[in-house]
C-alpha cells in the first residue's frame, strides 16, 4: 500500500509513538489536581503549551488546546463573535470560497442569526487577493478568515498581507493553518495573525488534539465552546487530555527533520517529469508557491475515477479533500478555480508521505497509463 494521502491525515511518527505510550502510562493523573502527580502532568502540558507559543512567536498564555482545527476554527467565529462585546455588535465575516468545509458550516450557522458573509473568489491559481478582501470590508466587518495553505492545491495565500489590512483597518484576522504548520515559517507577529488554528495529525501527531492561538487571550471575553470547570482559560471545558498533547508536543519537535528530509527528494518534480515522459497529459491546479507535499492534479484523458476504485489496495488517493471525497459534487474548490465538473471528476489530490520513494512515484505513473 502506498500512502498518497498525508493532506487528510500524516501516519503518526515513531516518536510520537514512543511519547503517546509513555505519556499514557505516567500522565494518567488529572491536570486540574493539586496533588504531586496533577501538577507533573500540568508541567507536561504547560510545557507543550509554551513549545507551541515559542514555534509561533506567541505567548504561552495564549494558546488553548483543543481537539482539533474544526474545533478551534469554531472558536474563533463563535467564542470571540459571539462572546467579545467589542465585536458583538459587528455582523459581516469575510472569507473565501476555497476554506475547508467546517469554515462553511461554521458561517451558515452565524448566517442564521443574522450574520451576512462574503465569500471572495480565488484566482485561477487559487490564491485570494488581499485587494479582493480590502474591497470587501465595511464599516460592520468583525472578522476576516483566510487559510494559510489550501488543503486540496496546496497554495499559499498571501496572508501577511491580507492580515496587515484588516490591522489598518481594526478588523480580526484568522487563518486556518492546520496544512502550512511546521510546513512552512509561521510567525504571528510577521503575518499579522490574531487568530490561528492547528491540528496535530497534519504533522504526524495523534488525532483527537489541536490548539487555537488568540492574540492578547486573558483581555478578550470569549463565549465557551464547552462549559465546564474553567479548564483552558474557560473557553473549552474538559479533562485537559495529557498524552494526546504530549504526543503533539513530540510531533512538533520531530516533524520538520522528516520534512526537510523529504523536500530533498523533490517528489513533486519526479513526478511531473515522469508524466512528460511518458507523454501522459495533465495539468496542475494551483500557482507555483505551494507545498512540495502536495498536488491537485487533472489528467484529461484518464479516467480517474477507475483508476482510483481500481487501485483501492495499493494506493491511497484522494479526489478532492478528505472531508468531501465522497461525495458526488464536485470539489468547491476545483470549481471555484473555473474547472468544469467534468475537469473536476478527472482531477485526484496527491499529498506524498514523509518516506515516498522514486519508485513509489514511478508505480502510480504506470497505473496512471493503463488508464
Amino acid at each position: 500500500m502506498i500512502y498518497f494521502d498525508t493532506a487528510s491525515s500524516y501516519p503518526i511518527l515513531p516518536e510520537v509513538k514512543r511519547a503517546l505510550s509513555e505519556a499514557s502510562n505516567a500522565l494518567y493523573a488529572n491536570s486540574a489536581s493539586s496533588h504531586f502527580l496533577g501538577e507533573k502532568v500540568k508541567f507536561e502540558v504547560d510545557s507543550v503549551r509554551e513549545l507551541i507559543a515559542d514555534e509561533i512567536g506567541a505567548y504561552p498564555s495564549e494558546i488553548i488546546f483543543t481537539s482539533g482545527a474544526t474545533e478551534s476554527n469554531n472558536i474563533s467565529f463563535k467564542s470571540i463573535l459571539l462572546g467579545d462585546e467589542i465585536h458583538v455588535d459587528k455582523r459581516h465575516i469575510i472569507t473565501s470560497q476555497i476554506e475547508h468545509k467546517c469554515i462553511f458550516s461554521i458561517c451558515l450557522y452565524l448566517e442564521s442569526l443574522g450574520y451576512e458573509i462574503t465569500y471572495i473568489k480565488p484566482n485561477r491559481e487559487g490564491v485570494i487577493s488581499p485587494d479582493a478582501v480590502e474591497n470587501a470590508i465595511t464599516t460592520e466587518t468583525a472578522l476576516v478568515s483566510i487559510m494559510h495553505v489550501n488543503n486540496e492545491l496546496g497554495t499559499i495565500n498571501p496572508i501577511s498581507e491580507i492580515g496587515e489590512i484588516c490591522r489598518n483597518n481594526e478588523i480580526l484576522f484568522h487563518t486556518d493553518a492546520a496544512q502550512s504548520f511546521k510546513k512552512v515559517d509561521v510567525n504571528v507577529d510577521d503575518l499579522n495573525i490574531d487568530i490561528m488554528s492547528i491540528s496535530a495529525h497534519k504533522i504526524a501527531g495523534p488525532k483527537g488534539i489541536g490548539a487555537i492561538y488568540i492574540r492578547d487571550l486573558r483581555n478578550k471575553q470569549l463565549m465557551p465552546v464547552i462549559h465546564g470547570a474553567g479548564q483552558e482559560d474557560g473557553v473549552r471545558g474538559g479533562t485537559v487530555a495529557a498524552p494526546l498533547i504530549v504526543g503533539f508536543g513530540s510531533a512538533i519537535e520531530h516533524f520538520a527533520r522528516y520534512y526537510n528530509k523529504f523536500k530533498q527528494i523533490k517528489a513533486k518534480e519526479i513526478l511531473l517529469s515522469e508524466l512528460r515522459k511518458h507523454s501522459i497529459d495533465y495539468h496542475v491546479n494551483g500557482g507555483e508557491d505551494s507545498l512540495p507535499s502536495c498536488l491537485s492534479l487533472t489528467l484529461p484523458l484518464t479516467n480517474v475515477a477507475l483508476l482510483i476504485r481500481d487501485n483501492e489496495p495499493y494506493f491511497c488517493l484522494a479526489q478532492g479533500s478528505a472531508c468531501s471525497s465522497k461525495e458526488i459534487a464536485a470539489s468547491h474548490v476545483l470549481t471555484a478555480i473555473g474547472l468544469t465538473r467534468e475537469q473536476a471528476e478527472k482531477t485526484f489530490r496527491i499529498s506524498f508521505s514523509l518516506d515516498v520513494s522514486k519508485d513509489n512515484i514511478l508505480d502510480l505513473v504506470k497505473t496512471i497509463q493503463k488508464y
